[in-house]
């Protein structure tokens, strides 16, 4: 089942399993080790990424090591960039206003 990953990032708790696997790959326990939550409940937080595609894992005998998926990540960002490019075009338009206003008074 593939899920939608801006849903899957919605969750503050997700989003921070991507920052910590975004800085070195995990397994399921030492991310758990991070969280006030069950390894029950990280591992179901940790699913639903890799359903996205957003975590890829890799297998070292009986241990799972997770690590982010760049790629995918980069469909998001992507995606986001014409927004982001809106927003920053209304905030210069609203410091250009902004010094208008200031240098009448």
């Amino acid at each position: 089942m593939r899920r939608d990953p801006f849903q899957a990032i919605a969750d503050p708790t997700r989003r921070a399993i991507i920052s910590l696997i975004a800085i070195q790959t995990m397994t399921p326990n030492a991310l758990a080790e991070h969280f006030s939550m069950s390894r029950q409940a990280v591992s179901k937080h940790i699913k639903v990424l890799s359903e996205c595609q957003l975590l890829k894992q890799d297998r070292s005998g009986r241990e799972i090591h997770y690590h982010l998926n760049a790629r995918k990540m980069k469909e998001i960002s992507d995606w986001l960039d014409p927004f982001r490019q809106l927003w920053e075009n209304r905030f210069n338009n609203l410091d250009d206003l902004l010094n208008k206003i200031k240098t009448k008074s």
